[in-house]
């Protein structure tokens, strides 16, 4: 497997009302792109403000899927706010450089497969189930987030519980978001 130094400021995107939204614990529930359900915890951080906009975006759009409303409608204090934290360097898995994309076992154009659509999470989760299995720090990959930049980059962080991490600052979606562009 293929590694990468990532470290310094990220951002997570978090719903106000989670208790702890720097914790891994619900990603391990229910699963997400890097970890089945019932797998281990990881908490899904965002390199750049661009991505972290593109995930908010597609929160808002999942959440409020066949609601009467929009985004626009709910309360500013239902907005997700934006955690700045630093991650400690570490030897993250690549999924970043289209080489070790390939010996990763993922398609060269990953996030997309070969006819353009989003490489599925079942897809993603054993090579997540091996990164964690050789103690990686976590993943840094390519953002799969629909808008998300060209270049934008996202971090897998595995809570191992040997380091917390820690907010720097929270803001609300209107200082670090703007007007809705959706």
């Amino acid at each position: 497997m293929e590694v990468i130094d990532r470290d310094g400021e990220y951002y997570r995107v978090a719903d106000p009302a989670w208790e702890d939204p720097l914790d891994g614990s619900y990603s391990m529930r229910f699963g997400a792109r890097w970890n089945a359900a019932g797998s281990f915890p990881v908490t899904y951080l965002n390199a750049d403000l661009g991505t972290a906009r593109a995930n908010a975006r597609h929160f808002l759009t999942e959440k409020l899927r066949g609601q009467p409303f929009a985004a626009e409608d709910l309360e500013r204090s239902e907005l997700p706010v934006l955690i700045s934290l630093d991650v400690p360097d570490g030897r993250y898995l690549d999924v970043v450089t289209r080489d070790a994309i390939v010996l990763n076992g993922l398609p060269p154009t990953y996030p997309a497969d070969g006819m353009g659509n989003v490489v599925p999470w079942d897809v993603c989760q054993p090579v997540g189930q091996r990164a964690w299995d050789d103690a990686h720090p976590g993943i840094a990959c390519r953002s799969a987030a629909a808008h998300a930049p060209s270049d934008g980059e996202e971090l897998a962080w595995f809570d191992r519980h040997e380091v917390e991490l820690q907010a720097k600052q929270t803001q609300s979606f209107e200082e670090w978001y703007g007007p809705f562009d959706w």
